[in-house]
């Protein structure tokens, strides 16, 4: 798992217009990378309108949000268009990027367990390097936790 402190690994995904995301094309800015298990479903709609709700305070905080999940450009597409997200969810079918985070792994549903996409967000600092992991997140209310994480890191 990538942890506070060190180099963010390395992407370059597709988002839902088939733009190419990497790493390097947010150094020197602040970054928000979100994962989440699957595109409209309840957590994870109430999870993206929350960044969507809370974006013009996360650009004045001079940060970019990007969402992740394992889903196709095609469905990130509906996504966004359904629920108006004005930000890019890149496309990771393989769950290449996905793993090399950390954000993969055993779950449980219904008794069941599988293995998918942990609902996780790290915070890139301008150098490259992870400022802030959450493990656990609470959908809801989740980009307002994120907000006042990097006003934090900001005074620091």
């Amino acid at each position: 798992m990538a942890t506070s402190g060190e180099k963010a690994p390395h992407f370059a995904l597709p988002d839902q217009e088939g733009k190419v995301h990497k790493l390097s094309d947010y150094q020197g800015g602040w970054l928000v990378l979100y994962f989440y298990p699957k595109d409209d479903t309840p957590g994870c709609t109430k999870e993206a309108c929350s960044f969507r709700d809370e974006q013009a305070t996360l650009k004045k905080l001079g940060a970019v949000v990007l969402g992740v999940s394992a889903d196709d450009t095609k469905s990130h597409a509906k996504f966004a268009e359904k629920f108006n997200l004005n930000f890019p969810l890149l496309a990771d079918p393989s769950a290449e990027m996905i793993k090399s985070y950390g954000a993969w792994g055993k779950k449980n549903l219904y008794g069941k367990e599988y293995e998918g996409v942990l609902r996780q967000t790290f915070i890139v600092d301008p150098k490259g390097n992870v400022a802030r992991v959450w493990e656990k997140v609470k959908p809801e209310d989740h980009a307002l936790d994120v907000a006042e994480a990097l006003r934090e890191l900001q005074k620091a």
